[in-house]
Formats: structure tokens, C-alpha cells, sequence
């Protein structure tokens, strides 16, 4: 009789396919990287976005596919075993984004790192491909040149050069192990600090007509950001670092 070793993993899917070795070298050849960077003495930096969707803010339900679409806004901000980079995070409507994209947002970012902190590796976490199903030679092609490249986020393009102009290295994480980005632990963090503490950050005006509600954003998402402490930061950072030493381990 089959029987699971732990009752933990019973509703865990275990996905397999052809590109598995490849996406497993991907994450090698990447941890092997950042950790001869770290001991060469850079810091580690991980730098990303997140969306925040009108409905997260107001608590509206908007499944019925009747409303018009509604706005989504883009958060950008760094962190590290430091806690959030000393940098100012960035917060925009993805429209806007669309028509341009904030070209010299990277440079101010390395700079800024470069003060606070000296040489650094920047871990930017690639978007999904969009050419997942491509044939095996193409894909071997792409992994033998899997160096480091322009990485363009929704908000942010990161350049390897403008990188290395500050002293910094510039490193892709593969999308399949974005766990191993403490990044997305903070924006569920605050996330759910949004969704507990919205009414909080609320006002509402009524007339004789209507009735109308203000969130204060701003102050909603920099308190949930202060949330995060930099203990908090610690402890998610240990815990992708327990997940490093596993992979380095299992597949070296």
C-alpha cells in the first residue's frame, strides 16, 4: 500500500517535464554566482514589484464582469537581510506605465544601494517567459548563454552596465524558484496588512445624494511597509538561505 512519509505533502503536486535539468541548471549556475559574489563581500539585495488591484484597497468585490476595469497600482522596492533598502519606494498606476516606463529609476536605485551599502549583488526575479514551449535544441542554445541581460520589469528597466557602473553585479533569479526571493514574502506581508487594516486608513463623506470613500494610500502601503520590520526581513532571508544550501546541495 502507498503511503506518504509526510501527511504534509499529500496535496502537493509534483510537476515534471523535459525542461526540468535545464531549469535546474538555470538555478545552479545562479546560486553558484551570488554566493561567490557574497563571499567576495557583496551584500545581497533583492530588487521587485508587486500589484496592488483597486479591490485589495477597497474591499469591493469585482468578479461580476460587469464593472468597468478598475485601476491596479505597481509597488517597487528593495530589501535584504539589511531590511527595505534605504530608498524611496516607487508606486504607480499600470496605465501610466504602459505609455513610459521610468528609465532612469534603475540608476537612482544602484545609486543609492551604492551608498548604503558598497558593492552589491542585485537579484531581480525574471518574468515568466513567454516562450515556455520552445524545441530542445533552442533551449539548450539559451541556456549555455544564460548570462546576465536587460531585465525589464512592468516599472523598472535593469541594465547589467548601469549595474556595474555603480560596482554593483546584476543577477536574473528563474521564475520557477522565485521562492528563493524573500521579495514575494514581504509583498504577501503587506498585502494582508492592506486587507486587516483598509477601513483604518478610510474616510467617508455623505451628502444628500451620495455617499463617497477616501483611502488614504499612501499612508496605507508605507505603514504596512514599516510593518515589515528588519527582524521580520531576517527571518525570511534565513529561511530562502535554508532553501539555497538544499539546492546547492542537491544539485551540485
Amino acid at each position: 500500500m502507498f503511503h506518504f512519509a509526510n501527511p504534509l505533502l499529500r496535496n502537493i503536486i509534483i510537476r515534471r517535464n523535459q525542461f526540468d535539468s535545464i531549469k535546474r541548471k538555470q538555478c545552479l549556475q545562479y546560486l553558484k554566482t551570488l554566493r561567490n559574489l557574497q563571499y567576495d563581500g557583496f551584500k545581497t539585495v533583492f530588487l521587485g514589484e508587486t500589484n496592488i488591484p483597486e479591490s485589495l484597497v477597497t474591499g469591493e468585490d469585482f468578479g461580476d464582469g460587469y464593472s468597468m476595469q478598475n485601476p491596479i497600482w505597481c509597488i517597487v522596492h528593495a530589501g535584504g537581510s539589511q531590511g527595505w533598502v534605504p530608498w524611496k519606494y516607487r508606486l504607480f498606476l499600470r496605465d501610466e506605465l504602459c505609455i513610459k516606463q521610468e528609465d532612469s529609476l534603475f540608476f537612482e536605485f544602484c545609486d543609492v544601494v551604492k551608498k548604503a551599502y558598497g558593492k552589491c549583488a542585485i537579484v531581480v526575479k525574471e518574468k515568466r517567459q513567454q516562450d515556455e514551449i520552445r524545441p530542445e535544441e533552442d533551449k539548450e542554445s539559451k541556456d549555455q548563454s544564460h548570462a546576465p541581460s536587460v531585465i525589464n520589469l512592468t516599472s523598472i528597466v535593469c541594465c547589467p552596465e548601469v549595474a556595474k557602473s555603480c560596482g554593483h553585479e546584476l543577477l536574473s533569479l528563474p521564475f520557477l524558484y522565485s521562492y528563493l526571493n524573500p521579495l514575494d514574502s514581504a509583498w504577501s506581508s503587506l498585502k494582508w496588512f492592506i486587507i486587516n487594516n483598509r477601513k483604518e486608513f478610510s474616510l467617508q463623506s455623505i451628502d444628500s445624494n451620495y455617499s463617497y470613500q477616501y483611502i488614504l494610500l499612501s499612508d496605507l502601503i508605507s505603514k504596512g511597509i514599516e510593518r515589515i520590520s528588519p527582524g521580520k526581513w531576517k527571518t525570511i532571508t534565513n529561511k530562502v538561505r535554508r532553501w539555497e544550501n538544499y539546492y546547492l546541495g542537491k544539485f551540485s
